[in-house]
């Protein structure tokens, strides 16, 4: 082979090689830049005094509506939900309230007029297609969006697989109660985080029991939809 023919080719290697490493690490940068279009939508959720066990999380719908877990504000007629963006509160209107053993959610109003123009001028679409298995989510709370998947039921107890069926598997990392579930592709609103599912596994180590946690439910997007009283349907 001519020294000029061989020289190109070697050239050509390393940069392949390098154009192929540019591309792996600009793949991850570029989802996790469309993931962080979604954080606008994320709001604090601040119980009246601050709730013990910290802030919780809520998703803005549009129109001056939030929706966050039930659990999360409480019984709001004590607990005077607010919700939190950049640092500032805005007082709340309940316009409907569930149950953490019923439908965990609730649904929140703040005068438009209050909330940032940048916050105003959106909209979320809920997800009209349900949730399936290995289907790519990411899951967001004010300042932090991470990515899950949806899990098979049949990876659930027995015990819960038909109450709570839409699951997502990373319990560690992802965002805890009133974080909202969204579609990676269509970026629509999945579902809104209600619990953590454990199950007791026995150590043989220790001979002793301890609870794991293997998934975390969400109430999904039809049980949202059904959820909005029929005059505020987005």
């Amino acid at each position: 082979m001519p020294f000029a023919q061989l020289t190109s080719k070697l050239l050509r290697v390393p940069l392949l090689h390098s154009i192929l490493l540019l591309a792996a690490a600009w793949q991850p940068t570029c989802a996790q830049g469309a993931d962080e279009t979604l954080l606008p939508y994320a709001v604090g959720i601040h119980q009246t005094p601050m709730q013990s066990w910290g802030p919780g999380s809520g998703i803005y719908l549009g129109k001056g509506l939030f929706i966050t877990a039930a659990h999360v504000a409480g019984r709001t007629w004590l607990t005077r939900p607010k919700v939190a963006i950049a640092g500032l509160e805005y007082p709340t209107r309940v316009v409907k309230e569930g149950s953490f053993e019923g439908t965990d959610l609730t649904l929140l109003s703040v005068d438009e007029a209050l909330l940032p123009v940048r916050l105003r001028l959106r909209r979320n679409s809920i997800c009209a297609e349900p949730p399936r298995p290995g289907q790519e989510v990411v899951t967001i709370v004010p300042g932090s969006a991470v990515r899950s998947h949806i899990l098979s039921p049949d990876r659930l107890p027995a015990g819960t697989r038909s109450r709570f069926s839409t699951v997502i598997a990373d319990v560690a990392r992802t965002g805890n109660s009133g974080s909202g579930v969204f579609d990676v592709k269509r970026k629509c609103l999945l579902g809104i985080m209600s619990r953590k599912i454990s199950q007791p596994k026995y150590r043989p180590d220790t001979r002793k029991m301890e609870t794991r946690d293997i998934a975390k439910y969400f109430v999904p997007a039809s049980e949202i939809a059904a959820f909005l009283p029929a005059h505020l349907q987005l």
